[in-house]
């Protein structure tokens, strides 16, 4: 199948805009930016340059572009020959950073065909990896990290993992020390979760944990999260994506550049991957 970034990327093609390719395909802006520095990256080159401010196709932009189309005009005579045997129900998972501020542009696309059906569970990490295990769901987007020794796998994105705070906080677009962090009120989510599990693994690197914070506050909920920071009742760590779409200023910890990967993830052979190509295209 046709890769949903490969389809952001013969967009803007067409449009030669991102904001035009965004609304086309019915997503982000950012996620069309973040598709498209992904092929530079895959494929070691840049795609699209800016000449008085009009956005040109480089040389390698053009031979992706007539691989791409070939393999579009493919993947329609495929389709249509498939058109009996389409799958048309599926059972996926998110974790909650995910659910609440990444994946929703990919559920609505899938449900515009009147023939999908789609049941979605928002649940941290470790839940969601039980669920596969017991294949109670066809694949789950999960970020941070797991057994990659143990699930079929396949990259979404990476993205930054940062400190939150309300825009009138002193810590607002700082580095910040250790100790001044320690110092602040921590609101975390609860155990089993991924962006926790980050957080933990960085303070133990300095020998220090959550309860070592002058005091620290547990919700398993991001939107509770985002709006008790909102209002200056302490500090957080979150995905960048999620800082972004939420009004909030973010910080650093001294010392630390952290991003992690979002990936697909599923039980080993159990064709479930082909699910994921026909969620996203």
């Amino acid at each position: 199948m046709l890769d949903f970034r490969l389809e952001s990327f013969l967009s803007v093609c067409d449009t030669m805009n991102y904001r035009k390719s965004a609304q086309m395909l019915h997503i982000t802006q950012p996620a069309i930016t973040q598709h498209i520095h992904f092929l530079e990256g895959k494929f070691g080159c840049k795609l699209f340059v800016y000449e008085n401010r009009l956005l040109k196709k480089t040389q390698e932009a053009r031979i992706l572009e007539q691989y791409a189309r070939t393999m579009q005009a493919q993947e329609e005579r495929l389709l249509r020959q498939l058109q009996d045997s389409r799958i048309q129900s599926l059972s996926i998972g998110a974790t909650k950073t995910i659910g609440e501020r990444v994946i929703g542009e990919y559920v609505e696309r899938f449900l515009r065909h009147p023939e999908h059906e789609l049941s979605l569970t928002v649940d941290n990490t470790q839940n969601l990896l039980e669920l596969i295990d017991r294949s109670a769901l066809d694949f789950a987007l999960i970020e941070g990290s797991f057994p990659k020794e143990k699930y079929g796998h396949r990259l979404f994105s990476r993205e930054r993992f940062v400190g939150i705070c309300a825009p009138e906080h002193p810590f607002a677009g700082r580095e910040v020390t250790l100790p001044e962090l320690l110092e602040q009120t921590l609101i975390c989510r609860e155990n089993g979760s991924g962006t926790r599990a980050i957080l933990e693994n960085l303070l133990t690197e300095y020998n220090e944990s959550i309860s070592h914070f002058r005091r620290h506050i547990t919700i398993s909920t991001f939107s509770v999260i985002l709006d008790l920071v909102r209002k200056n009742l302490g500090v957080s760590f979150v995905f960048e994506i999620l800082a972004r779409s939420s009004g909030l200023a973010t910080f650093s910890l001294e010392g630390t550049h952290i991003q992690r990967e979002f990936n697909f993830i599923y039980l080993k052979n159990s064709g479930n991957e082909e699910k994921i190509d026909y969620f996203m295209q």
